[in-house]
């Protein structure tokens, strides 16, 4: 399986994108339009280890509803990502078993 989660409204995203030369072989998904599958979040989280590192603390609601001030479990990162495109890290490129998180390559 190899795929990229971005979003297409994302600066970063756009630019890495642009310089990955192997996205053409990748399925483009954007998460915005697509959404995030518990599947698909799950598996990611079972090859970067938790979930933690698949949240995102730079999206502007975290700091809006208030979850800097809060300890968050590793189930209340997950749904929080479910339910919100934008508590991903992005861009996430998964290329069989390897994950890369908010970068394309090494």
């Amino acid at each position: 399986m190899k795929r990229i989660y971005q979003l297409n409204t994302c600066d970063n995203c756009r630019k890495l994108l642009k310089a990955f030369s192997e996205a053409s072989d990748y399925e483009i998904i954007d998460i915005k339009s697509a959404g995030i599958s518990a599947e698909s979040l799950d598996s990611m989280k079972e090859r970067a280890g938790s979930y933690e590192a698949l949240f995102s603390k730079r999206a502007i609601k975290y700091k809006t509803l208030g979850l800097k001030d809060k300890q968050l479990t590793e189930q209340e990162m997950r749904q929080f990502i479910l339910d919100e495109y934008t508590f991903l890290k992005r861009p996430v490129r998964i290329d069989g078993q390897q994950i890369f998180i908010g970068k394309l390559s090494d």
